[in-house]
C-alpha cells in the first residue's frame, strides 16, 4: 500500500460532512456577534466547502484536525468560555463524539489519538444536553 493514500476514513459515516457546516457555522457566526460578518447562509456554504474540500483532497490526520477544532468550539461553549449557539453546540459533539468512538474498528492510530477529545466532548455533551433540554445558561 506504499505511496497510495488510506481511504476507509472516509466510510465511517455521512454525518459529519451532512450535519457539521450548519452547526459549524452557528458556532463560528455566534463568535463574531449577531449583525457582524456574512449571513449564516454563506458561512454554511463556506464551511461545506471546507468540508467537502477535506473529503475529496484531505487525509485522515486533516479531517481529524478539522474535528479537532470543532471540538475546541463545543468544548468552549459548554465551558462557558465561548459564546455561541448551545444546540448547534450539542449537533456538532455529538456528530464529533459519535465519529470518533467509530474510529475504533478502524486501522491506525486515529481512535488513540482523538482519546483526550472523546472524553472532553462527553462531558461537553452531557453538560449542553442538560443546559439545552432545561433551557438553562442561554
Amino acid at each position: 500500500m506504499s505511496g497510495r493514500r488510506r481511504l476507509d476514513w472516509l466510510g465511517l459515516t455521512p454525518e459529519p460532512e451532512r450535519e457539521l457546516p450548519t452547526a459549524v457555522a452557528a458556532l463560528r457566526a455566534s463568535s463574531h456577534g449577531a449583525s457582524v460578518g456574512p449571513p449564516l447562509h454563506d458561512l454554511a456554504a463556506e464551511e461545506r466547502r471546507r468540508v467537502e474540500r477535506l473529503i475529496l483532497r484531505g487525509s485522515r490526520h486533516s479531517w481529524l484536525r478539522y474535528l479537532a477544532e470543532v471540538t475546541d468550539l463545543v468544548t468552549g461553549v459548554a465551558a462557558g468560555s465561548r459564546s455561541g449557539d448551545r444546540a448547534a453546540a450539542l449537533l456538532a459533539g455529538e456528530v464529533v463524539l459519535d465519529h470518533h468512538r467509530m474510529l475504533i474498528g478502524l486501522p491506525g492510530p486515529g481512535y488513540g489519538r482523538t482519546a483526550q477529545d472523546r472524553t472532553a466532548l462527553e462531558r461537553a455533551v452531557r453538560t449542553l444536553r442538560t443546559h439545552t433540554t432545561t433551557g438553562a445558561g442561554r
